[in-house]
């Protein structure tokens, strides 16, 4: 196969699409925030621990500095457009969960909410902080999880480049 040379971030963006996340952060006092994130990704599964990339130029980075967790949240393809709401909105400026309808149900074993209309939720504790460039990864342990029985993986969203899909065939089990 020949090959050339290129610009890394277009190399980079040879990445297939990435798993969307509803993140929600709380402080325990009533004030909640939900931001859409495409930076989401396994970093252990034993004990399970997920990170979560965050710009520091977002109002979601300034709760996640004073919270001590998070909540990770699956969206179904049917919430297409309150994952596109909750990431083009700040958190500063509305109410997300009251805008997309959402009700903020407490965790189990966190202070921030969980979202009920994802089919899965995940509690997650800060574990870790690391400064990777334009985003700070934030590693949480997953303390608490619950998942819906029809929960399925084929309608979780997918996001790359400006596209929301969803998961294609299966081309090979192991």
């Amino acid at each position: 196969m020949e090959k050339s040379e290129v610009n890394p971030i277009w190399a980079c963006r040879a990445f297939p699409a990435f798993p969307v996340a509803l993140v929600a952060i709380g402080d325990g006092e009533g004030k909640n925030n939900i931001i859409t994130v495409a930076l989401v990704h396994m970093f252990s599964f034993n004990p399970p621990v997920l990170g979560i990339g965050i710009s520091p130029a977002r109002h979601s980075y300034e709760m996640l500095e004073a919270s001590d967790d998070f909540s990770i949240n699956i969206p179904s393809k049917d919430l297409v457009e309150e994952v596109l709401y909750c990431g083009q909105r700040s958190g500063r400026d509305v109410d997300k969960f009251e805008d997309c309808g959402f009700e903020p149900c407490p965790g189990k074993k966190i202070r921030s909410p969980v979202i009920d209309e994802c089919a899965v939720n995940l509690e997650c504790v800060k574990r870790q902080r690391i400064d990777a460039g334009d985003h700070v990864w934030y590693l949480g342990e997953v303390v608490h999880a619950e998942m819906a029985k029809e929960a399925d993986r084929e309608r979780s969203l997918m996001y790359w480049s400006g596209e929301f899909r969803v998961l294609g065939d299966v081309i090979r089990r192991r």
